[in-house]
């Protein structure tokens, strides 16, 4: 077998057995490719097309329990020729899958062998890569990290370290911080979400993307040319997503939150900041939705920027509380939430809640004897709107950590 590429290592096989030759990774992407032989059937020409396969045909096959298979075995799926699977292995790690196709299911022993010792050739392949890429990015993982410290000097010297690895063109000048939080990650989940968020990277084809994964929470670092486009953002989100729930279940969902933009690699921090502080308003607030972004979080912003503990010191303003105390069924409150969420029309408020506007001025007039506030005033209507924002964040805070 050639010692090249994994390339070489195909087409060699595929010319002495006359055989179309496909190797994927363990989640069946297709990462090398021979010529046809006229063996091929739309299911190989879709995946070389594609670069993979849909769901609707690799959940099948993976039920077969491939992925702990040990030897090369026949696999026979609807709408298809039948396939000789051969596990790529090395050191005991599922590394990929090695293909041949027949029409009838049918390979000799001198066949069976040649992909059996193409596997092996082709594990210690990948094992290699595998090694290489994970030294890089344990590399560029470390530079990241030192790209966000609070130590200037730090930050400086990562400048200099994420440079010299001449990852990115002196034309890609945007930089933008997506920042992935896990809600509820156990232990065994972990290792599903980094392989989630390797994914979502890898549907930034254009321009470059580096992560950073720790348990339940990660972030992307998005070098461009142009700031991200909500189309690309949201094709990421969706593929680290779709990846993580296939890989654990359906009720798990990341949240995301997408800084701003900077034009300064030493302003990164900044973005990174911001998409963390995003991500936290995602998770804790399900109103805002799976993706928050700066710059539209309105004073959820200032608010999220406060510590903890005086967020929640702060968050009991006595006139809520004296309006809480009166209001056993909620009732009021509500009002006063919607009210501000529909920035003070009387019309459009009584819409939403659908009472008659007489009712409402007369829920706002109780309000008004309850807390001693004015809505005439506006230094009283911005302590009771901040008010309900900051009760509603303390909320969501002793809902997701206690306390």
């Amino acid at each position: 077998m050639p010692e090249g590429d994994l390339q070489s290592l195909v087409d060699e096989l595929a010319e002495r057995l006359r055989r179309s030759v496909a190797i994927d990774d363990p989640s069946i992407r297709l990462l090398a490719a021979s010529r046809h032989f006229g063996d091929e059937d739309a299911l190989r020409v879709s995946s070389v097309l594609n670069r993979a396969v849909d769901a609707t045909v690799t959940d099948p096959i993976f039920a077969l329990g491939i992925a702990r298979w040990t030897a090369p075995g026949i696999v026979d799926v609807d709408g298809a020729r039948p396939r000789l699977c051969a596990p790529i292995r090395c050191n005991g790690m599922l590394l990929g899958y090695l293909w041949l196709i027949d029409e009838d299911g049918v390979f000799t022993e001198p066949e069976l062998t040649a992909a059996g010792e193409a596997a092996a050739a082709a594990g210690t392949l990948l094992y290699r890569r595998l090694l290489l890429h994970e030294r890089s990015k344990a590399r560029q993982e470390g530079i990241l990290r030192e790209l966000v410290s609070p130590d200037a000097a730090v930050r400086a010297q990562a400048i200099e370290d994420l440079r010299a690895e001449q990852l990115f063109g002196d034309d890609c000048a945007d930089f933008t911080v997506l920042a992935v939080q896990g809600q509820t990650i156990a232990a065994p989940q972990q290792v599903a979400f980094e392989a989630a968020i390797e994914d979502g990277v890898r549907a930034v084809t254009d321009d470059v993307a580096l992560m950073v994964a720790n348990r339940s929470r990660a972030w992307i670092l998005l070098i461009q040319r142009l700031p991200p486009s909500k189309a690309l953002v949201g094709s990421v989100a969706e593929r680290i997503t779709a990846r993580f729930r296939r890989l654990t279940d359906d009720s798990a969902r990341p949240v995301f939150g997408l800084g701003g933009t900077v034009t300064k690699l030493d302003a990164v921090v900044t973005s990174y900041q911001q998409a963390l502080l995003a991500a936290r308003a995602a998770l804790l607030l399900p109103s805002i939705g799976e993706l928050a972004r700066w710059g539209e979080l309105g004073p959820y912003e200032l608010l999220l920027k406060l510590p903890l503990d005086d967020l929640l010191g702060t968050s009991p303003v006595p006139a809520l509380v004296a309006l809480e105390q009166e209001d056993s069924h909620r009732v009021l409150i509500g009002t006063l939430t919607d009210f501000f969420d529909h920035g003070g029309n009387i019309q459009r408020t009584a819409d939403s809640l659908r009472i008659h506007r007489a009712t409402l001025y007369q829920r706002l007039k109780r309000i008004e004897q309850i807390t001693g506030c004015d809505f005439d005033t506006g230094d009283d209507r911005l302590m009771l709107h901040l008010g309900l924002k900051l009760r509603a964040i303390a909320s969501a805070y002793r809902d997701h950590f206690g306390g």
